[in-house]
């Protein structure tokens, strides 16, 4: 497909020798052939790095670099956006441990080429492992294909919607990525929403309603981290206080923030009531501090003492959220 835009892929990988070689045959998979395929080895122990080079071997638009020094998961995506081809049209990002289906990079770019106001594709994912399984970013009415950026961010502040997924699941316009030396503009557990909350404030969205896209689930992935700290919550914070001022009237965004706050200490009284290690107060006292809101102690010691009012005049829904952790544990 010479005629084609280039589509620049793009993994970026740190010890992912156990599904690496799934994630590279997705891409050799694809139906549409005009695309380079980037992996940036990110100082890997394992065989992530011969793997990588077997398939460069094989076919000449896969190119292998590696760090000399380790950089944290955010820099290394930042850093594998900026060897992206000059010519390149679109970026479409594959986690390592992810895989895409056939159709995907076709069905995104058919949306792009054809309503050129667009910055942002998503679609549907798959997302699953083991006995769990679901599809994620679904929300949209069937006939919304082009959403305007503006809309589609205010819908994500004030309503439970969230369709911008993961970078598996998204195509960015490579133009974007190539406005700024980090296309993820922050260190948090979603830099890469409040990259569409940047870019969205010039271009539209455009959703393709199919499953394009699978995000493993398993153990050792920084979601996991990111969920076991709820670093997601700091992260919507932050968005809002950046973002929001943009996408919000003031009225709506300090409803918003009030909202955001409440839902942040029922969390935290949750955590406390579960007695969780200082690893993790340390970790949420230093975001609300850099964030401009201090853990507030009273705040805090009204929603622990909710939350254990809750836990006593609700006995028997108490008992099996004990019994269903127990069954969690064991």
């Amino acid at each position: 497909m010479p005629s084609s835009p280039l589509v620049s892929v793009v993994t970026p990988v740190y010890n992912g020798e156990l599904f690496l070689r799934e994630c590279i045959e997705s891409v050799l998979s694809q139906t549409y052939s005009n695309w380079e395929y980037i992996i940036l080895n990110n100082c890997s122990t394992d065989a992530t790095l011969t793997i990588a080079q077997e398939y460069a071997a094989r076919d000449q638009r896969i190119s292998i670099y590696s760090n000399d020094l380790l950089l944290d998961v955010i820099s290394n995506h930042n850093k594998a956006f900026r060897l992206i081809s000059s010519t390149s049209n679109y970026c479409k990002v594959v986690s390592a441990d992810d895989w895409l289906y056939p159709e995907c990079i076709a069905r995104m770019v058919d949306l792009a080429e054809t309503h050129r106001t667009v910055g942002i594709v998503g679609s549907y994912q798959l997302s699953g492992g083991s006995e769990r399984w679901y599809v994620r970013t679904d929300g949209l009415p069937f006939h919304s294909a082009v959403v305007p950026g503006r809309e589609i961010c205010r819908a994500h502040f004030l309503s439970s919607i969230s369709v911008f997924g993961n970078p598996t699941s998204n195509l960015y316009r490579s133009d974007l990525i190539r406005k700024s030396d980090a296309f993820y503009p922050n260190s948090s557990a979603e830099a890469d929403v409040s990259a569409c909350f940047d870019c969205l404030r010039e271009t539209d969205f455009g959703f393709v309603h199919q499953v394009l896209s699978y995000e493993r689930l398993h153990e050792v992935r920084m979601t996991t981290t990111s969920t076991s700290l709820n670093a997601y919550l700091s992260s919507k914070l932050s968005d809002l206080l950046r973002y929001g001022p943009f996408y919000l009237t003031a009225e709506e965004l300090q409803g918003c923030l009030k909202r955001l706050l409440k839902q942040y200490y029922h969390f935290l009284a949750i955590a406390a009531v579960n007695f969780r290690d200082q690893r993790f107060w340390n970790y949420h006292r230093r975001r609300l501090r850099e964030l401009g809101y201090p853990l507030d102690i009273a705040k805090l010691a009204m929603a622990i003492t909710l939350k254990i009012l809750d836990l006593l005049l609700n006995p028997k829904s108490t008992v099996e959220r004990v019994l269903r952790r127990v069954r969690e544990r064991a």
